[in-house]
């Protein structure tokens, strides 16, 4: 933020603030942009940091482009191994900021906010565009017929931010943007980085005849897009592993709260004794047998693969048979796990029938 919270920003020459709040109607968070007397909102992403703040928030960063006083040598261009990005991270970022302007370039729109401050990185690599839409709301003029006519001309200028962006991280530095220091700037990217990247900045920051696409660069990309695909597809395989171990967590949580409300509840329809009697009192042996257990030496015996292995039988109705002890241990009842399934939802049905008004 600036020094001033009432200080107007650089990028929109307003007075604006930054919340986080939750909508009421889906209990969401979302990302709330105000413009004073406007308020845009956005997805909320836990954690983002933008590009500016992770790349080029070094000051250090921008020796090699500071002019040298007098009787100093101009002093060398770093190198990969001295600073400046790995080319790899580049072309992450050049592959996911060139597949959103295509998405919004192809729906006849542009995004005017292709600016590091408005980048947004999450986890390690993956990108987003915030403050989208902000400047379309801010200079729209009602008295215009035609309110397209200026798109094709923002959608070059998009272009031309795209290789600002790109030509700053190769130089990890936002000094390398700046007109006095392009010839430094691209002499740097010449000697650290391929020829494929710096064709590609130059492109997209030279005048042409021609309306550019954000297409025209994919031969530039190349196969490296088949990089970032299989990074992404490998990505997705961890996340979908995840989710799929939090599915059965939550399946067996369910689980765990439903008995939790039957066992040893005090009374229940004016019975006191209710969760000590019938069913209820198999699914409170179950309940110690799944989570009081002892060794031979009176020893507390815990094994959290025996509790899920129960869980998951008891979820199921399994056939399989089950001895429960009763804690002064003069009686044990045999059971199958179908039994005291159908015990399980008949007396969590009751309870809710209870909870709903119906009984």
């Amino acid at each position: 933020p600036p020094p001033n919270r009432m200080q107007k920003t650089s990028n929109f020459s307003y007075i604006t603030s930054c919340y986080k709040a939750v909508n009421s109607k889906d209990d969401l968070p979302y990302c709330l942009r105000r413009i004073h007397a406007l308020v845009f909102s956005y997805d909320f992403h836990a954690g983002a940091e933008t590009m500016y703040s992770r790349h080029f928030n070094d000051p250090t960063a921008d020796s090699y482009f500071t002019k040298r006083k007098w009787g100093q040598h101009e002093p060398p261009p770093p190198r990969q191994h001295a600073g400046l990005l790995p080319e790899s991270l580049i072309w992450a970022y050049i592959v996911q900021l060139s597949s959103a302007l295509r998405t919004i370039h192809t729906a006849g729109l542009a995004c005017r906010v292709m600016d590091p401050s408005k980048i947004l990185i999450t986890g390690k690599t993956r990108l987003r565009v915030n403050c989208v839409g902000v400047f379309d709301v801010l200079t729209f003029d009602n008295s215009q017929t035609n309110h397209l006519a200026l798109m094709p001309q923002y959608q070059q200028a998009d272009l031309v931010s795209l290789g600002k962006v790109v030509l700053a991280l190769a130089c990890n530095t936002l000094a390398g943007i700046q007109r006095e220091n392009l010839q430094k700037a691209m002499e740097l990217v010449s000697i650290n980085y391929s020829s494929d990247l710096k064709n590609l900045i130059l492109y997209l920051l030279t005048e042409q005849s021609r309306l550019r696409s954000v297409n025209d660069i994919m031969p530039m990309i190349g196969a490296r897009f088949y990089t970032q695909l299989d990074a992404s597809q490998m990505r997705n395989d961890v996340i979908e592993e995840d989710l799929a171990k939090e599915v059965q967590n939550g399946r067996l949580f369910r689980l765990l709260a439903k008995l939790g409300t039957i066992n040893e509840r005090p009374e229940f329809q004016k019975d006191p004794s209710w969760s000590e009697t019938g069913d209820r009192y198999l699914l409170k042996l179950f309940r110690d047998h799944l989570f009081h257990q002892v060794t031979e030496a009176g020893m507390p015996w815990i094994d959290l693969s025996h509790i899920v292995s129960c869980l998951n039988k008891l979820d199921a109705g399994v056939p399989e048979k089950i001895s429960l002890v009763s804690r002064d241990e003069k009686s044990v009842l045999v059971v199958t796990y179908s039994d005291l399934k159908r015990c399980f939802e008949s007396t969590f049905q009751e309870l809710q029938a209870a909870a709903s008004g119906s009984l």
